[in-house]
């Protein structure tokens, strides 16, 4: 079901469509009493017909209503509407890091900084004891000011709560997935860091690590391949090479031991770049 402009839902009136996807229709709407500009999702069109989606999508709502910080879009309510659940956030202007990695691009310099900001959003989400699990640039929102929004915590986990999902299954975006994700494990904080360091590696090499060979070949690439470092493509300085090869560390060479456990600690190892150029 969509929804055109004028309609009303509750005491919301549709504007138009900020985007649809795998985890819902988002609508920027406006309350017709506040008159503040919103984004509404919506998350199940139908309750009685997908009670496991639906108690799936109440912990996302559960999730972000316990989450309070200057680089997350923040919840504002849900409610339950027409047989439908909708969660109403904060409208985030501006383009996905997504977006801004096609064209014009991301200077190293403007990546670190993004990379900085979103780390520092996991790191206060992981102490809240929440794993976001489908970090990517897509869900990377660059705001006025060049202030990162991580957006659509849809997939995320409580790191002491039982999964909802199926056991073995898939979840998250594959280019950016860790490797226990791509074998159906349940991830944690170091999860959430190998996805920023493939994004990170994008920022410095200008493409993804791995892309060829279909589905298949990227998950079997994220499962056993190293990544070309990107200095030999870009020029990148070694020390932020450095910093990749222990974000994308692999399972099966220990690697997930490897890897920083959490966000903090990977924040100031070697993400401190030199002074720019005058």
């Amino acid at each position: 079901m969509s929804f055109s402009p004028g309609t009303t839902l509750g005491d919301y009136e549709v504007l138009g469509t900020l985007g649809a996807g795998g985890q819902g229709t988002v609508y920027r709407v406006r309350h017709v009493i506040s008159r503040r500009e919103e984004a509404l999702k919506i998350l199940l069109p139908d309750l009685e017909q997908a009670e496991e989606l639906a108690n799936r999508f109440i912990r996302e709502i559960q999730v972000l209503a316990r989450l309070n910080h200057p680089n997350i879009a923040a919840l504002h309510t849900a409610l339950k509407l027409q047989n439908q659940l909708l969660m109403v956030m904060e409208l985030v202007e501006g383009e996905s890091l997504r977006d801004r990695l096609r064209s014009p691009g991301v200077t190293l310099w403007e990546g670190v900084d993004y990379v900085m900001q979103t780390l520092t959003a996991l790191d206060y989400a992981h102490r809240q004891g929440v794993v976001h699990r489908d970090m990517k640039p897509g869900n990377i929102m660059i705001a006025p000011g060049n202030i990162v929004k991580l957006l659509d915590f849809g997939i995320a986990t409580g790191l002491e709560e039982p999964r909802l999902t199926r056991t073995g299954a898939v979840i998250g975006s594959i280019h950016y997935m860790s490797p226990e994700q791509i074998r159906g494990a349940p991830g944690d904080a170091r999860s959430d860091l190998y996805s920023v360091g493939v994004t990170l590696w994008q920022i410095a090499a200008g493409r993804r690590p791995f892309e060829s060979g279909g589905e298949y070949g990227v998950m079997m690439a994220h499962l056993e391949d190293d990544p070309m470092p990107p200095r030999e493509i870009r020029g990148v300085p070694n020390a932020l090479w450095e910093i990749l090869r222990i974000a994308l560390a692999k399972n099966h060479r220990g690697g997930f031991k490897r890897r920083w456990n959490s966000a903090r600690l990977f924040a100031p190892s070697g993400l401190r770049m030199p002074a720019r150029p005058r």
